[in-house]
């Protein structure tokens, strides 16, 4: 038994199936006091927060949500290590009231890995309402631990739960209750005894040697490196194997899923004292049999969507207007701190580099709350589930998953949100194909591109059709790579999923504010330390070095040209530009993009948009002193239409469309991926695709209009 040490502090962990209402409950037991990342090197993200109970500090671990404990996915084998490897004082079993046969298939793989449990009956009010009637203190004296009923989205039952842990730290379950058949038994028992010979796996050794038995090749690799002892180990799963499946004529996992649903099967006999209407679900199932309808359930799922994107960036602009004139603001501000016409560097540096480089991610603040806002009440409504539905179909034959039809459909706002969406999935796969493809979309940032270019290159008839082709051949080429990279670096075996449609649910103002909260907090995070690097970077190779001689001086000196106060600034700003890190590095990579129709100009202009992709815009109008531009700008369309031809014009598009994301997006890659190697994959790899589409397109194009 621990001691009663008031100072030492517990750790505990919360296991579960996705939809259990996992997440509701340590929001609830830990409040505000939690701590969100990445697992090392996998995008699977570690939530950890605290609480505590009587005086006693109790850490807790949210593992990520699984249908079981097997070493498919990197949750699986994520939840797994951590419960074989961190010892923890407790873990908290999260299920479903409504779904407990599935629900308890998962407690009892837990209860092999020599865990010290609590069981938590979550979602009890619906099963209540669904007739289902639990025998609790009797469930418990079946298990011989803690079994607590909650309704977490209420906060119902939270501190009978705290109790209970307490109780379960201070009590462990010395031997486990679970019971597989004498088979079964017998065969983890002689697989046991050479493992324990390994000196590994002594609280889980009964977990490994299952795990050996169904010949899982995570163990068997591992065990096998154990020395001679591991190797017996294998062998005799091996045998023990054979065996069985000689003398049953079934597969061993199959026989292993049944000896697991005897067990809960027995179980529930001796707990459910009423079973469930056959109506428990009336209710959703008349909603799903619109909302999923298979004619009617994709338009209003689009309808829905609009709907999110409407509030997401109609509602979103009137405060966005007032960030960035809030920045405006202090950027005048602080400029009055220098003379007028003063050319300071930390004056610079301030202005342009700090406050506009931050501020035009900041701005983007009132997106993320409201997009999230709409995501976390489709997601606690249990409307995601029925999308993903929808979608599974169309998405799974390009290697997508159905939820990866959200992230990107937000990637047509921006890549950033759309990027960070990607954690409603739950394999990992899924969402690294889904996060390296999301920038393919035509995000919000490049329509100032495509309002510059098309009415520059294209008559008025084929302006239309233009635009619509542009976000349309991103959609085909974000499909095509999701297809290439399943079938290549991010190929394997897809993960067993099951498509689960759980029962609509009233979501709660707490949890949906608190999901929204916290999406757009790492995002304001990431805005004041990486984003606000690469600005800095950005602004130097922009701005330095700097000219002392101008050729616009010299020349209006001799009288050549005559051009006023503002045409000369803009002038000196082009060549400053031209002069800069920048504008050598756009002359230095002419002869590599020259293939692809473009000049220095262009390739410091779309260095510069490597900042936020609207920058390409306004860096074409001081290359060719215009002085303030932007989309509208018919003096910039028309230089552009008198310097190159369409078909420039065109290979620009596409180029723009697909080459690398901004900084913003690589940022949320890096860190959403929890590696900088997928994030330059990304970088580098859509550069290389945007180059090679760009490049096929001009040179046949030529082929033909010579």
């Amino acid at each position: 038994m621990p001691s009663e040490n008031k100072n030492q502090v517990y750790r505990i962990a919360l296991a579960g199936n996705p939809n259990s209402g996992k997440t509701t409950i340590f929001n609830a037991l830990t409040g505000a006091h939690q701590h969100v990342g990445n697992y090392p090197g996998v995008t699977v993200e570690r939530r950890a927060g605290e609480f505590t109970i009587k005086g006693h500090k109790v850490q807790v671990v949210d593992l990520p949500g699984t249908y079981s404990l097997s070493s498919y996915s990197p949750e699986e084998k994520i939840a797994q290590e951590e419960l074989l490897g961190n010892r923890f004082d407790a873990v908290v079993v999260v299920v479903d009231s409504l779904a407990l046969r599935r629900s308890l298939v998962f407690l009892a793989q837990i209860m092999q890995t020599g865990a010290n449990p609590v069981l938590c009956l979550n979602m009890s009010d619906e099963a209540d309402k669904a007739g289902l009637r639990i025998d609790v203190p009797q469930l418990r004296k079946l298990l011989g631990f803690p079994v607590v009923r909650t309704v977490g989205h209420k906060a119902s039952g939270l501190d009978h739960l705290r109790q209970a842990i307490l109780e379960a730290i201070k009590h462990p379950v010395r031997k486990s209750r679970l019971v597989l058949g004498r088979r079964m038994e017998d065969a983890i028992v002689r697989v046991c005894k050479p493992l324990q010979d390994t000196g590994q796996y002594r609280n889980a050794i009964k977990w490994v040697a299952t795990r050996l038995l169904v010949d899982d090749d995570y163990f068997v690799q591992r065990v096998r490196m154990m020395g001679q002892a591991g190797i017996e180990a294998v062998s005799m799963a091996a045998q023990e194997r054979q065996r069985i499946e000689s003398d049953t004529g079934i597969d061993i996992r199959m026989f292993l899923s049944q000896r697991y649903y005897g067990f809960v099967d027995g179980l529930l006999a001796e707990v459910i004292t009423r079973h469930p209407n056959d109506n428990a679900r009336a209710v959703s199932n008349a909603i799903d049999r619109v909302l999923a309808n298979r004619i009617m359930g994709f338009p209003i799922f689009i309808v829905i969507l609009y709907g999110i994107f409407w509030l997401t960036f109609t509602a979103g602009a009137p405060p966005m207007e007032w960030i960035a004139s809030g920045f405006s603001l202090l950027g005048h501000w602080i400029s009055g701190f220098w003379p007028a016409g003063s050319h300071s560097a930390l004056k610079s540096l301030l202005v342009d580099g700090i406050i506009g480089g931050v501020g035009g991610v900041l701005v983007f603040v009132p997106n993320i709350l409201l997009l999230f806002f709409g995501l976390a009440l489709l997601e606690d409504t249990g409307y995601m589930a029925r999308a993903a539905f929808l979608m599974d179909r169309i998405m799974h034959k390009f290697g997508l998953h159905g939820q990866s039809f959200i992230p990107m459909i937000t990637g047509f706002g921006c890549s950033v949100p759309a990027i960070m969406a990607t954690r409603t999935l739950e394999n990992e796969r899924d969402r690294l194909t889904t996060m390296m493809v999301i920038p393919l979309m035509s995000c919000g940032a490049r329509l100032p591109i495509w309002m510059l270019l098309i009415p520059a290159f294209f008559p008025q008839v084929w302006r239309a059709p233009m635009l619509f082709f542009i976000y349309a051949f991103g959609v085909i080429m974000a499909l095509l790579m999701a297809k290439l990279l399943r079938k290549t670096v991010l190929k394997g075996d897809d993960a067993p999923f099951v498509m689960e449609l759980p029962p609509y649910r009233m979501p709660t103002l707490k949890a949906v504010l608190m999901k929204m909260w916290e999406e757009t907090w790492m995002y304001i995070k990431k805005a004041g330390t990486i984003i606000l690097g690469v600005s800095i970077v950005m602004w130097f190779i922009s701005s330095y070095p700097k000219k002392h001689h101008y050729v616009v001086d010299r020349e209006v000196a001799a009288g050549t040209v005559h051009l006023s106060q503002a045409e000369i600034r803009h002038r000196r700003a082009a060549e400053d530009l031209s002069y800069s890190i920048a504008g050598r590095i756009g002359r230095f990579l002419e002869p590599a993009i020259r293939p692809l129709g473009f000049d220095w100009r262009i390739g410091t202009a779309i260095i510069g948009a490597f900042a936020a992709k609207e920058v390409f815009v306004s860096q074409m109008g001081i290359i060719y002193s215009l002085g303030e531009t932007n989309e509208h700008s018919k003096g910039l369309r028309s230089t552009l239409a008198h310097e190159y031809s369409p078909l420039v014009g065109f290979s620009l598009m596409l180029f723009m469309l697909l080459t690398a994301p901004c900084m913003a997006t690589v940022a949320a890659t890096r860190k959403e991926s929890g590696s900088w190697r997928w994030a330059l994959f990304q970088l580098f790899g859509l550069t290389a695709l945007a180059y090679t589409v760009s490049l096929v397109v001009y040179q046949v194009g030529r082929l033909f209009l010579t």
